[in-house]
């Protein structure tokens, strides 16, 4: 989803170590205006959120977007419950895998993208087992090697 052009403000690198994930959507997010700021600062942290149910819409959960420090007394919560944006049709979809189990929706990256607008890469995943993990870790190293022998014969 999203492009080498975007900025990324942050990034859920663990996720794809923790889950297999089987889709990615594209979602904007609802932001007050000491949260956009506070994002361009890139400070923000995603690595303990997910996507989840609240009253049938989907909101991003345990997000962490510090306090913007010139806002004052109109600063948001750090940790408060944040909407997404999504067509129906894809907010139906996910919402319905949320109830098929072993199934969650992770945030993978939050970014500004070409029109200035943050947005998050949600990855619908499924949680991997310790000798999934070995195992992907085991064909990384054979990648990463096979490059290695690769480079060395040229």
């Amino acid at each position: 989803m999203a492009r080498p052009t975007d900025k990324f403000v942050a990034q859920n690198r663990k996720a794809r170590h923790d889950y297999f994930i089987e889709d990615t959507v594209e979602a904007g997010i609802i932001l007050v205006g000491s949260e956009v700021k506070s994002l361009r600062s890139a400070s923000a942290s995603i690595a303990e959120s997910y996507a989840g149910s609240v009253q049938g819409e989907l909101f991003l959960i345990n997000a962490f977007i510090p306090t913007y420090k010139a806002a004052n007394r109109e600063n948001h919560e750090e940790r408060r419950p944040r909407k997404l944006l999504l067509h129906r049709r894809q907010r139906d979809k996910l919402l319905g895998s949320i109830k098929r189990e072993g199934i969650t929706i992770v945030p993978l990256a939050v970014y500004f993208n070409e029109r200035g607008i943050a947005k998050v890469e949600l990855g619908l995943a499924k949680g991997k087992r310790k000798a999934d993990k070995r195992a992907s870790e085991k064909e990384r190293d054979w990648a990463r090697d096979k490059a290695r022998v690769m480079r060395r014969d040229e």
